[in-house]
């Protein structure tokens, strides 16, 4: 790591600290509710959550009257020196014990049905819905690649990455699939988890009922940065999407200024272009995330890092020293190749 280019990060603090987060990244984080299937924001997570309190309360009352039983049997027990052993005994407990176990029967059949049902409806919602969106979703050690498929032109597609953007009100199909090991998209406000498996596409259907933004996370222990496999999803109104959509679908702007038109070339002179694409210049390789709408995101490694621009010129300095493992290797760049680096992602937006 040069560390010319890393005096020259000004949000960059020493010691690789990630510099205090964006005005615009805080909102966003203050935003999102509490990631957990207890808090759903959209139809499939109401009805886990459903389930989830059924079985609670009725675990919970199960564990209750077994405490009970056993606390009245020990009182019992302590008060009867001999043991009662009478015809009439006998058949109260024999009576109990047939009562216990019919409703222990009924009640595992009860959550069995409900299980089933809450299953069954989960597993057909929205499938048969014309206004189905569809996104295809990639999991890569350890980030994730989103893709929004255009049907009529494919080369048109808009690809991103660690974000996803859906309007409220609108089930959306995510096709999932791994480019290396087995991952687990799990958005618990939204879902319940789906594993993405080498060779297959897995599906799921989600849909937010709320404007908001929504934190999902790999479920599937996938290597040294698993707990560093963060994305979002960003949920909004259609109108606000569809803005977002087409802003997407354009290309990288044309640098305005000689520092700007400066780190365009040092980006396609540095290893940068051999694994990332920016639509619009000569850069369309596709190992590392998209970079085309890099500084629109609102966090950098899979949610690591806030996006900033200080945080952005130490992960480009040196990745693998503040995410291990990272298979973005450091860049040699003096202070002020990075400061024309950083000055041509900032139009990135």
């Amino acid at each position: 790591m040069a560390s010319g280019g890393q005096r020259a990060a000004s949000g960059w603090q020493s010691g690789h600290r990630p510099a205090r987060r964006s005005p615009l990244a805080a909102r966003l984080l203050m935003m999102a509710p509490i990631q957990s299937a207890l808090h759903p924001a959209g139809p499939q997570a109401a009805d886990v959550n459903h389930l989830w309190w059924i079985f609670f309360w009725a675990c919970a009352v199960a564990y209750v009257l077994m405490i009970a039983f056993f606390i009245a049997a020990w009182i019992r027990g302590r008060r009867n020196v001999e043991p009662d052993v009478t015809e009439g005994t006998e058949k109260r407990l024999t009576a109990a014990v047939g009562a216990a176990t019919v409703v222990s029967i009924v009640g595992l059949i009860a959550l069995i049905v409900v299980s089933v049902a809450v299953g069954h409806t989960v597993g057909t919602f929205g499938t048969d819905q014309s206004n189905q969106l569809e996104i295809n979703v990639t999991g890569h050690q350890w980030w994730w690649e989103v893709k929004y498929p255009d049907s009529i032109i494919p080369a048109h597609q808009i690809v991103t990455a660690n974000e996803i953007h859906i309007p409220i009100n609108t089930p959306v199909l995510l096709r999932l699939d791994t480019r290396d090991v087995i991952h687990s998209l799990w958005i618990p406000n939204l879902h319940g988890k789906r594993d993405l498996v080498p060779g297959r596409v897995n599906k799921i259907i989600i849909q937010a009922d709320r404007p908001g933004v929504y934190r999902g996370q790999c479920a599937e222990f996938c290597g040294l940065q698993h707990a560093h496999m963060a994305l979002v999803v960003v949920a909004e109104e259609p109108g606000k999407f569809l803005q977002w959509k087409s802003h997407q679908s354009e290309g990288a702007p044309t640098p305005l200024t000689a520092e700007q038109a400066r780190g365009e070339q040092v980006f396609l002179g540095a290893p940068c272009a051999n694994c990332h694409n920016i639509t619009g210049i000569d850069a369309s390789a596709t190992l590392g995330p998209d970079l085309t709408h890099v500084r629109s995101r609102s966090t950098l490694a899979a949610g690591l890092l806030l996006n900033n621009r200080g945080n952005l010129a130490g992960w480009i300095t040196n990745a693998p020293a503040i995410k291990p493992g990272s298979q973005m290797p450091p860049n040699q760049l003096s202070a002020a190749e990075l400061q024309d680096l950083l000055a041509y992602l900032d139009t990135l937006k």
